[in-house]
């Protein structure tokens, strides 16, 4: 038996030579990727084919998205592995700078659906440079990782040696990475140079490798390539008459200066696969490009299918070989927790730190995974006011150090919107942030509305370790309105009001808001244009001290167009003149709520349901705080205002109101939106004869287009209230 086992082992020691000499004697391949931007997703399809051909891939070497691509495949990220992870990132989102406020409050969240532009502003800033700092990019790049976040040697230490490269600007050298950390030598090589912030690595300042060598086949040569492998996405040479645009001239002046070494590298590739990416450009990250992009890709390959297979004699092997067949360290590395040894924090002060262990409950926390990482370094930047903030992971011996590192501190948020439409024509909303670095942080949040309604607001907010955010709040509006009668202009009213209010209490969780308050507020009448027969009574100045109780739950995963979530808000407030009564009588209650869901049947068509309503109670309700309807939104030009379809102006209706809306909503290609909203509704001026009058009815249809700016998009409605069609045309966000 003993002699069996030791002519059993020999044998197989003999196999493993064996199989290690023929490893030795066939010849290293390389595979070079070029950058193009979204173009680069076309290198998947290529990589499918290669291994479906049973090519063995020794080397990667790549530029721009070509580094992404190449980096991944190195540590892991088969073919398939890719094309799954890029179908389900929300682009939209990697390649900008938004927060994801998934778990923010309400109020911060509202912020993205209401400005088109933000701009961090702060003392000794080195992280700009470019429009889009790429912070998303770097947390997603971190994330595929993980395993890989340590200073590498990327030959040694990577399953399948790699190499990238990018431009110092600061002397226009070529910075080849064979060591590093793999994250951020990906980042630096597609640093777009004015799209994207460029990396700072010692005295380098780094922008996009494909200035210098967008095609790398040389790095794949010096690595020991002894046959190169190389797809390209930059198609067709352009000529004049494809220069008539700016995006067209810029993009035709980085095509050339891409130029360098392209032609001394193509000439010692052995296999060259140039990918038609024709009607696709470097942003081309829509769902419908990236499928094509794939697509086309393989295309390509298989095109070369029998130059593929023949290679593998020069390679060394027959038809018998297949190459080990690589997968991700950690395929489910955005929801594996991993134990956590202890938390290092970096550039961040003791009062800083205290506040994120507290808020995190971290000293008993002993696990961590990609959701709590998102959420601390949002709430660095968010609650804290970092420019930029990180967090990576470094293996130790029982799990993992988490180190937690944040830039500069925000010293001004800037926030621009603007919107355009057939009633109140251009309209511009500025927003400061501005942060106290207090040790329990407190925000200043300044808005300026300029327009036919224009309007100014302070808003002091105290972000304690716990849930609530105490507020105070101060607003001045300069109000210009028009009133309808059934669908008649009646009278415009133009007043000034002047609000204050402090909520002391002011919860906030995931998706859900409660605030209790006490608000005063000042209504300055200057004049009311209409005939006699007006409907409202004649306006006086008045101020009024009102209670608030509210409730607002939003977890709708787009506040514009939503496909899923629910959307529910209610209010109760009691209004008075002196904090009891009004007139020397009971004051007014009212309560408010509305209530939307979405269903989606299939994956464009969504249903909207929604209930709401405004129910006045009192001898005495000023007419500033009547029941109003009309528009697409609540609260648009006042506070009690309440959408209704077919009535597009706003108009004043009876103290008891409810109604139902159902939409549907139909996504056409990837940004196109058609709308088909029907309403019904019940008025009385007392509750019991709620029923007793006829049912409004309403209907109109929409078409949104979504831009950079905002929806575009133009409605046409109807209703028995107003008997006559109207036509509205809105390009922004509703503000």
């Amino acid at each position: 038996m003993k002699k069996f086992i030791i002519v059993w082992v020999a044998l197989l020691m003999c196999q493993a030579l064996n199989a290690q000499q023929e490893h030795t004697e066939r010849k290293k391949v390389a595979v070079v990727l070029s950058g193009g931007g979204a173009k680069g997703m076309a290198h998947i399809g290529v990589l499918k084919v290669l291994e479906r051909a049973g090519i063995p891939i020794d080397i990667v070497t790549g530029t721009s998205m070509g580094s992404i691509i190449g980096g991944l495949y190195a540590i892991g990220y088969n073919a398939h592995s890719l094309d799954s992870m890029v179908r389900v990132q929300d682009w939209s989102y990697v390649i900008t700078d938004k927060e994801n406020l998934s778990n923010q409050s309400l109020c911060d969240r509202q912020k993205q659906y209401t400005y088109i532009y933000s701009m961090a502003i702060g003392k000794g800033d080195t992280t700009t440079g470019g429009f889009i700092k790429g912070k998303n990019l770097a947390e997603l790049f971190q994330q595929l990782c993980t395993g890989y976040t340590d200073s590498l040697d990327f030959t040694r230490d990577l399953p399948i040696p790699f190499a990238c490269v990018a431009t110092n600007i600061v002397d226009n050298s070529e910075v080849d990475f064979h060591s590093g950390r793999l994250a951020q030598a990906m980042r630096a090589s597609m640093a777009i140079p004015a799209a994207f912030s460029p990396v700072r690595i010692g005295n380098m300042v780094l922008v996009d490798g494909g200035l210098k060598n967008n095609y790398p086949a040389d790095l794949a040569r010096e690595m020991g390539a002894d046959i190169i492998i190389g797809c390209t996405v930059q198609g067709a040479p352009k000529v004049a008459e494809d220069l008539s645009g700016t995006m067209s001239i810029l993009s035709q002046i980085i095509d050339l200066n891409c130029k360098n070494k392209y032609d001394e590298n193509l000439a010692i590739t052995d296999l060259h696969m140039p990918v038609d990416t024709k009607g696709y450009g470097s942003a081309s990250f829509s769902p419908a490009a990236i499928d094509t992009l794939i697509r086309r890709g393989e295309e390509e390959a298989m095109r070369h299918w029998d130059e593929i297979i023949a290679l593998k004699q020069r390679i060394g092997i027959d038809d018998s070989f297949r190459p080990v067949i690589l997968h991700p360290l950690r395929p489910q590395v955005m929801t594996e927790k991993q134990h956590v040894t202890r938390y290092t924090f970096e550039n961040m002060t003791p009062q800083a730190e205290r506040f994120i262990r507290n808020k995190f409950n971290l000293n008993k926390c002993d696990s961590i995974d990609a959701n709590l990482e998102q959420q601390i370094t949002t709430s660095m930047r968010v609650d804290l006011f970092y420019q930029t903030a990180e967090c990576h992971l470094e293996p130790e011996a029982d799990g993992v150090r988490v180190v937690l590192s944040a830039g500069n501190r925000k010293s001004v948020q800037l926030h621009a919107g603007a919107r355009f439409d057939t009633e109140e024509y251009a309209t511009l909303q500025l927003g400061l942030d501005i942060p106290f670095k207090t040790a329990i942080p407190v925000n200043t949040d300044l808005t300026l509305r300029l327009g036919k309604r224009m309007m100014a607001r302070g808003t002091l907010i105290v972000h304690p370790r716990s849930i609530i955010r105490p507020m105070l709040t101060y607003s001045f509006r300069r109000n210009d309105v028009d009133i309808y009668h059934e669908g008649s202009r009646d009278y415009n009213i133009r007043y000034n009001q002047i609000q204050a209010e402090i909520i002391p209490i002011n919860h906030d969780l995931r998706h859900f808001n409660i605030q209790y308050g006490l608000r005063w507020d000042y209504m300055h009448y200057r004049n009311k244009l209409g005939t006699e027969s007006s409907i409202q009574a004649a306006l006086k100045n008045e101020h009024f001290f009102s209670y608030h109780a509210r409730i607002n739950y939003n977890s709708e995963d787009n506040w514009v167009f939503p496909t899923r979530g629910a959307r529910f808000k209610a209010e109760y407030s009691y209004l008075t003149d002196n904090f009891a009564e009004l007139d020397g009588e009971s004051g007014m209650s009212e309560v408010n709520a509305n209530w939307r869901m979405s269903f989606t049947l299939g994956s464009r068509f969504t249903l909207q349901p929604m209930i709401y309503g405004r129910l006045l109670f009192g001898n005495i309700v000023p007419p500033s705080f009547g029941n109003t309807i009309g528009g697409d939104w609540f609260g648009h030009y006042v506070e009690q205002q309440m959408p209704f379809a077919g009535v597009g102006n706003m108009e004043y209706i009876d103290h008891q109101f409810v109604a139902v809306q159902l939409q549907a909503q139909q996504r056409i290609g990837t940004n196109n939106y058609v709308l088909v909203r029907v309403s019904g509704g019940q008025q009385a001026d007392r509750l019991k004869n709620l029923f007793d009058r006829r049912t409004l009815l309403g209907a109109q249809i929409s078409y949104y287009y979504t831009t950079l700016v905002g929806p575009l998009g133009a409605s046409l409605g109807y209703s028995n209230h107003t008997k006559k069609p109207y036509f509205f045309l809105n390009l922004g966000y509703e503000f």
